[in-house]
């Protein structure tokens, strides 16, 4: 977090990356830069017997580029933040662990998706296991790092276990808007004043397109890529439509794919792939675009207070977009971890999202409404009536305070009882 409050917050991912540690020799540790990846790392349990380096310091990545192998056997156990500004160290990582598979030995974190870097990746293939460290649920906001309502959900199979899984919760009463407009930058979470997040998200851009892209590509113009983010971030929830957003950028369809692949790659935008297996009904199988933080996106769409998010065109799916980054929080906990997905026809009925694990299919319908109607149900109804076997129930988010059944297999559950 910078040290721009000495306050920690507790992060769900602490307790797995100690267990890979001790499962694999290298444990990558990626996610957009200001997660706190750097304060995760450092506050482990087991800091304290790794060296720890960062690449952000130029006479390290220097050592790094020119010297790798020296760099590394500084000690037995090694931490190297910023990775993806020396990809070349990658290659002396692979060397070191094909003589030594020592569990634990490198820590690595990375302000960009190695997985979607090909050298990169390639090189770690075998060797690596990788973590993302999202943005902060809001439970985690709150100091409580637990997945919440996710795996009571999940492991559901009827509604009666359903129901009865959410006894004895905390009052379901929360501003979600003003929720998404913060987000869970842990700068932003902490900031003292709302001007105070606004000049850390000018901040967080202005640095994010003159730094952290540089890492790993070259843009032929800032301008041009700050317009795309800006249009991007006003279709949330849409499947992307390239040649209609590079007309709205005055970009070519090639420019658009090319960086909405960097936004991806760097942790700013999710690309929530369609859930298409099915024999009876044609299916859209494009994703849809959401970003990986809400307070972010809202920002990038001018909006500045809580009142603005709620009465904005968008505001549906700014609210599915702060599901969204609850449950891909509570997937990195979870192993094997859970696929997300969202169903639609080629007839327009769609469910918002479709969580395949272990346990089977659970689909999550989300309203703004106060009130929760029989009529919402229709989507998730239909996906039940598709899917019988794996899919049980179904749940309805709505924006109200009450649980409430509202057919034999579909609840309706407040929003805030996710948040």
């Amino acid at each position: 977090m910078n040290n721009l409050h000495s306050r920690l917050l507790p992060r769900l991912l602490t307790p797995v990356v100690e267990e890979t540690l001790q499962q694999f020799p290298v444990v990558v540790v990626a996610g957009a830069r200001q997660t706190g990846k750097s304060t995760l790392v450092q506050n482990l349990p087991s800091a304290g017997a790794r060296s720890y380096c960062t690449l952000d310091d130029l006479d390290t990545l220097a050592r790094a580029e020119r010297f790798p192998e020296t760099l590394l056997e500084q000690a037995d156990l090694v931490t190297l933040d910023e990775v993806q500004r020396a990809p070349e160290i990658l290659l002396a990582i692979k060397r070191a662990v094909d003589k030594n598979r020592r569990k634990g030995r490198f820590l690595l974190t990375g302000s960009a998706n190695l997985l979607l870097l090909r050298k990169i990746s390639e090189s770690l293939a075998g060797r690596a296991i990788y973590l993302t460290l999202l943005p902060m649920s809001e439970r985690e906001k709150r100091g409580v790092p637990d997945p919440g309502l996710w795996p009571k959900f999940i492991k559901a199979r009827t509604m009666k276990d359903l129901a009865s899984s959410l006894r004895g919760d905390e009052p379901y009463a929360r501003n979600w808007a003003e929720s998404a407009l913060i987000g869970g930058y842990p700068p932003v979470v902490l900031a003292a004043s709302h001007r105070e997040r606004v000049r850390w998200f000018e901040g967080y851009v202005q640095t994010y397109l003159e730094r952290d892209l540089r890492d790993v590509a070259s843009i032929s113009s800032l301008v041009d890529f700050r317009r795309l983010m800006g249009l991007a971030a006003l279709r949330l929830g849409q499947i992307v439509n390239q040649t209609e957003l590079g007309r709205d950028a005055a970009l070519s369809q090639t420019t658009v794919h090319r960086y909405l692949n960097l936004l991806e790659a760097c942790y700013q935008i999710v690309r929530l792939p369609a859930f298409a297996r099915s024999r009876s009904t044609r299916l859209i199988k494009s994703p849809k675009i959401y970003w990986n933080d809400t307070g972010l996106a809202a920002f990038l769409s001018s909006l500045s207070s809580s009142e603005d998010v709620q009465s904005h065109r968008n505001a549906g799916a700014l609210l599915e977009n702060l599901v969204l980054t609850q449950l891909l929080v509570w997937r990195e906990i979870e192993f094997p971890r859970p696929q997300i997905y969202y169903w639609r026809t080629a007839s327009g009925i769609e469910v918002d999202f479709v969580v395949e694990s272990r346990h089977g299919l659970l689909p999550v319908e989300v309203k703004t409404s106060p009130r929760a109607r029989v009529e919402d149900t229709r989507s998730l109804e239909w996906f039940l009536n598709e899917y019988p076997k794996e899919a049980k129930i179904g749940v309805l988010l709505y924006g109200g305070e009450k649980i409430v059944p509202l057919t034999r297999r579909v609840l309706a559950v407040p929003v805030a009882a996710v948040l």
